[in-house]
């Protein structure tokens, strides 16, 4: 039985996930507002055209570590087997609808990649393997970021057969994760989008 206690530590992994590190890192150390530089997204590919990756490095690893700390510490409460999933996607709307930055954030890729380290990591070596290999072939990291939720998708009943839990978190992702890059699609499909590594122009990092 779930109780107000327990909703506290969803709340608490949403508010681990709203820490917006590539806002805070451009700010301290850039001294820029991420938030007026290129698309203006809170992520660490926006970072990394601001900064380089002295910036984009740390903040993404950050990134990366409040999505699996989430789901760590909300699964030693031994709840119920849905509770830690709850812990992840909380974590990445966090990090997506920041409430400390006017509820901006970044696109929940690596959050969301270390919330599902923690709960399917075998999914998550053939998703990045597919999105190195897609940046690496194609320039584009939107493009790596949404075939490599696709393949962590497709991943899943063949790897943890049977869990239905993760089966259908790992769908809930990938339409996320499509979604949160809506505005990449159409400018991939007009032949605008940036390439990894390329200066951005105004609004379409």
């Amino acid at each position: 039985m779930i109780h107000v206690g327990h909703a506290l530590w969803i709340v608490g992994a949403y508010l681990l996930g709203a820490i917006p590190a590539s806002y805070l890192v451009a700010r301290w150390i850039g001294h820029i507002d991420l938030r007026q530089f290129g698309s203006g997204n809170l992520g660490a590919t926006n970072l990394y055209r601001a900064m380089g990756w002295k910036g984009a490095v740390p903040a993404a690893l950050f990134d990366v570590g409040k999505g699996a700390i989430a789901v760590l510490v909300v699964r030693q409460q031994e709840i119920h087997p849905w509770f830690p999933l709850a812990a992840g996607a909380a974590a990445v709307f966090g990090h997506v609808f920041s409430p400390f930055v006017r509820f901006k954030g970044g696109k929940g890729v690596a959050t969301a990649a270390g919330a599902f380290a923690a709960l399917s990591p075998l999914s998550i070596l053939v998703a990045g393997v597919v999105f190195a290999a897609v940046v690496k072939l194609s320039g584009y990291v939107s493009l790596g970021s949404m075939i490599a939720a696709g393949a962590f998708f497709v991943s899943m009943p063949l790897l943890y057969p049977r869990n239905s839990l993760l089966l259908a978190a790992a769908a809930g992702v990938f339409l996320f994760i499509v979604y949160t890059h809506r505005e990449n699609v159409k400018r991939l499909r007009a032949g605008t989008e940036n390439r990894f590594g390329r200066k951005a122009a105004p609004g379409t990092a």
